[in-house]
């Protein structure tokens, strides 16, 4: 006697030929198929109707079944019957099978009744429609069970719970049915009316319930099938699914699914936004379209994570033109390929201009601007890594600031009408180059609007963007998949966080506030221990921390030490005055500011400092221009001036971050 193993694997065999067979080949089975099922449910109506097997009314009428076949199988191709995948029917083939046979059983009752055929009673007709759409119905569902879960699949598939018991998750429960790769086992939502009712035969429980469906069921994930609720309310169902030992995974968003960017059964995992749990702040379009909608948009570093969402939202807008400056061509090419195909897809009439080049080419910058007369300039090309920047601080600066003055020279020459720096919170009481280097650059914007009134100049400023380039989000998910450690810089490190296309349409509709010389602050809610983000990422991807409380847990929260130039705490205002505007999220800072020709023979000396390539002379000079800069250790300097100065091979020098020793390097390091 074979096993059960056994037979589920011929079955599962079996499945996946059927599978596997070239679509003319299944389209023949199922004609096959559906050729006996409407002869058998000929003689069934014949049958039922006269109470015999075979009586005299079906010997004198046996040449109505191969007509009905004839007739019904060419209508039932024309209506796409034969065009549906049978791996994904519902029990919507009824109405279909109803629809095909109906009208095949009215033509071949015409034509039999023209051929002056045999009497049949009228009431066959009938009870043949009803036995044909049962059994051709039935068939298509027993088929699209047999190929689509054979036995011993889900011995494979892990078991998972969907959250939310709506119109989403009943959609997201049909969709996995026909998944190898999920089974879902319990349903699970908040209204008590719906406890005890079944969807797709899977009950509904209230999430009191969860821990222990997770223990009966053997429950490995938890599907949010919310995509419509709010960040807060989806925050509190995923601080109750944390303790919980399992994954936790989110469909696409409502606006993704319909615009067909992604499946309802494409799972992800929980986007930290809805761990923060802070709802996002409705735009005022009358802002967001001011300096935009119907204009020549520029934007430089348009393939970053900044600049890129900047020219989505930009692009959303319908500006007449949009030019994409990056000096990266892989970046540039990819914005330029995805702007396409969202322009295409929302039909908008909008001038695409991708332009290759550097932001400290002053007579390129000009010349695009004036050549392509731009209204308005979202500057958002920088160097933001701050370890990166602080062991290239001459790169730094030079883009940073100079390639910011220069921007803004050209906008001023070209008649520009709006000018936006793209600040940070690293630019307050800075203890690192990038932030000292981003304030300076605010104080050259400053200056400037002293000199000029045509051109609006002003600066948005803002801490960390979920999931950016340089955000410690994809850093942690990354880790976790490699099982640990997690590693965070300091137990104490606090960030502001707020997510990439929020921020972008702030900074638009901070620009439309302008009046010169502003500095913006976007309201960016609480701070966020990184230590606890981590720790509630490790939970919510299924693991436990490991820990001396918890020695047999998953994965290990390393502490690394703080970088150079990095601190504990971010602030976002310099002074203690600012004052609102009318967007509820974005404040007027009122800080000092120096005077041009100040900030113009600064610029002198470090013009001078980058030709000589001073990294000593140049923290000096960024000290003596920015308030409250203190560069992060005399000794680092000490460190690569030496590097700098081609010290002997065989010298090393002590890297005092790590601890390690650095080999010296006949090389000059970059920047």
């Amino acid at each position: 006697m074979k096993s059960t193993g056994d037979r589920a694997g011929w079955h599962q065999r079996l499945a996946q030929g059927l599978v596997m067979l070239p679509r003319a080949w299944k389209r023949t089975l199922l004609v096959v198929l559906d050729s006996l099922l409407i002869a058998v449910s000929v003689w069934v109506a014949f049958a039922l109707r006269l109470g015999d097997a075979w009586s005299y009314y079906i010997d004198r009428a046996v040449w109505l079944i191969p007509l009905m076949v004839v007739v019904t199988l060419p209508v039932c191709y024309a209506l796409g019957f034969y065009r549906s995948l049978v791996r994904y029917v519902t029990g919507r083939v009824y109405f279909e099978v109803a629809r095909g046979i109906g009208v095949g059983a009215l033509l071949t009752y015409a034509v039999w009744t023209l051929a002056q055929g045999p009497l049949v009673p009228r009431s066959a007709w009938l009870i043949y429609w009803l036995v044909a759409i049962l059994l051709i119905g039935s068939q298509r569902l027993l088929l699209r069970n047999f190929v689509s879960v054979p036995r011993g699949a889900f011995a494979r598939a892990e078991r998972v719970a969907i959250y939310g018991a709506g119109e989403a998750g009943a959609q997201l429960a049909a969709a996995l049915l026909h998944s190898r790769e999920h089974q879902p086992v319990v349903f699970v939502d908040d209204l008590p009316d719906l406890r005890g009712s079944y969807i797709h035969g899977i009950k509904v429980y209230l999430p009191e319930r969860l821990p222990d469906l997770v223990a009966r069921y053997r429950i490995g994930s938890v599907l949010l099938a919310m995509p419509s609720v709010s960040r807060s309310q989806r925050r509190r169902i995923i601080e109750r699914l944390e303790p919980l030992p399992v994954r936790v995974l989110g469909m696409p968003g409502l606006d993704e699914i319909a615009s067909g960017l992604h499946g309802i059964d494409e799972l992800r995992e929980v986007e930290v936004e809805d761990i923060l749990g802070r709802d996002t702040v409705n735009a005022h379009q009358r802002l967001l379209a001011k300096t935009v909608r119907g204009k020549s948009v520029l934007i430089t570093g348009g393939g970053g994570s900044i600049g890129s969402q900047l020219c989505r939202q930009v692009l959303h807008q319908e500006p007449a033109r949009l030019v994409v400056v990056d000096i990266s061509e892989y970046l540039l090419y990819g914005i330029e390929r995805e702007l396409e195909a969202l322009a295409a897809r929302y039909a908008m009439q909008v001038e695409l201009v991708p332009i290759l080049a550097s932001v400290q080419d002053s007579r390129r910058m000009q010349s695009m601007m004036e050549v392509f007369a731009v209204d308005t300039v979202f500057h958002a090309a920088a160097f933001k890594h701050v370890p990166i920047v602080e062991r290239n601080p001459l790169e730094g600066v030079a883009n940073n600031v100079f390639g910011t003055w220069y921007c803004a020279e050209a906008a001023i020459a070209a008649g520009v009408e709006n000018f936006v720096l793209v600040s940070t919170d690293k630019a307050v009481r800075p203890t690192n180059v990038m932030g000292a280097s981003k304030r300076l650059a605010e104080l050259v914007l400053q200056g400037l609007s002293q000199l000029q009134p045509r051109t609006r100049l002003c600066m948005v400023r803002f801490g960390n963007v979920l999931a950016s380039s340089g955000s410690v989000v994809p850093l942690f998910r990354e880790q976790i998949r490699r099982g640990g450690p997690v590693t965070v810089t300091h137990p104490e490190v606090v960030r502001y966080f707020m997510t990439i296309p929020e921020a972008a349409q702030l900074v638009i509709q901070a620009g439309a506030l302008a009046q010169g010389g502003d500095v913006f602050l976007l309201r960016m809610g609480e701070p966020v221990r990184i230590v606890e983000l981590a720790r509630r990422l490790i939970h919510l991807s299924g693991f436990e921390v490991r820990d001396e409380a918890n020695p047999d847990g998953d994965i290990e929260i390393r502490y690394t030490g703080l970088r150079p130039g990095e601190k504990l705490f971010e602030e976002l205002l310099i002074g203690n005055d600012d004052v609102p505007t009318e967007h509820p999220s974005i404040v007027r800072a009122r800080e000092e500011s120096l005077p041009w020709p100040q900030v113009r023979a600064y610029l002198d000396q470090l013009q001078r400092v980058l030709e000589e390539g001073d990294h000593l002379m140049l923290r000096q000079v960024l000290s003596e221009a920015v308030t409250g800069y203190t560069p992060w250790c005399e000794i680092e300097d000490r460190v690569w001036v030496q590097q700098a100065r081609y010290s002997e091979p065989d010298l090393e020098v002590a890297n005092v971050t790590s601890g390690s020793p650095v080999p010296a390097s006949r090389e000059r390091p970059a920047g």
